[in-house]
């Protein structure tokens, strides 16, 4: 085997042995707590109030609008929370009609959107990467305890 070909095979065990581990804990732990969230509001459950918009955040790829959201009836308020599913054209000081269903960092826009997709396709990534990796994991076990071809 070659050298370059040593170090292919180098890369793509560390990928499968470390990486896909790493993937299946990000990808569950980041999508797990806000699943269920998502699926209430995209089904028009929660608490339904007013988010008032007081700053953009953005970072390499996307935005993020943070605020103030107060329940309609008055009986509930959160401060400095994420306003998911954001619409076009959202300014600072501008009131959006949302719901909070019980999101760690936030609340959702009435005008829904993607957000239950993104946190679904999260969770299902890392349980698939997983499962791959101790079926994997398995067939490694039960090769190494299997005795090899008997000496004569």
């Amino acid at each position: 085997m070659s050298l370059f070909g040593k170090i292919m095979a180098w890369r793509s065990a560390f990928v499968f042995w470390v990486g896909l581990p790493v993937i299946a804990v990000a990808g569950f732990t980041f999508g797990i707590f806000d699943l269920v969230p998502a699926w209430q509001a995209k089904a028009g459950s929660g608490v339904e109030g007013t988010f008032t918009a007081v700053r953009e955040d953005c970072g390499r790829r996307s935005c993020d609008w943070h605020g103030d959201w107060v329940a309609t009836d008055g009986s509930a308020r959160r401060t400095d929370v994420i306003l998911y599913d954001e619409p076009d054209g959202l300014t600072v000081g501008q009131q959006v009609a949302a719901r909070d269903t019980g999101a760690r960092n936030g609340v959702f826009s009435d005008e829904g959107g993607y957000t239950w997709l993104i946190m679904t396709a999260l969770v299902v990534a890392g349980v698939v990467a997983a499962v791959v990796w101790i079926l994997a994991l398995v067939r490694v076990i039960r090769r190494r305890r299997t005795p090899g071809p008997a000496a004569t």
